[in-house]
């Protein structure tokens, strides 16, 4: 079965967050996050692809597949039920098929770990878009 690694930044270091993935060995972050900007030093969208870079790992940003503002607030709210129905929609929209269909595509071909804050998987987005759009592939959480 193939694998599909997932990361969150949140409470991380770049180099603590930079080893995990290079241990993993992955060579792509696919960022999930609608808007690629954070008040974490380094990790804001041109920051983090120079970073990434360096370690010699691709980065690609997939806006469509992140979450919209309702669905980040429901999240912040720890109200999964809420955030679960606004993400489905989310996946829905033609532009998130099209980028869900170039992701399953990256993930056949490369070792790749989806970006979000959330340290915990199960508080993200990410592990819902594993379950929707990668349900053949293993996920591997790291913890920077």
């Amino acid at each position: 079965m193939p694998s599909v690694w997932t990361i969150g930044y949140e409470q991380a270091a770049m180099p603590d967050f930079l080893a995990a993935l290079k241990g993993a060995g992955v060579e792509v972050v696919a960022d999930v996050r609608a808007i690629a900007v954070s008040r974490r030093p380094g990790f804001s969208k041109t920051a983090l692809a120079a970073s990434l870079a360096e370690a010699g790992i691709e980065y690609r940003h997939f806006r469509a597949l992140g979450t919209p503002a309702d669905g980040r607030a429901a999240a912040r709210a720890l109200d999964r039920p809420k955030l679960e129905r606004i993400y489905a929609g989310q996946l829905e929209l033609p532009e998130a098929m099209a980028a869900a269909a170039q992701l399953a595509d990256l993930c056949e071909t490369r070792r790749v770990a989806l970006l979000c804050y959330e340290r915990d998987p199960g508080c993200c987005h990410r592990t819902l878009l594993h379950e929707a759009v990668l349900p053949g592939f293993a996920v591997e959480d790291l913890l920077p």
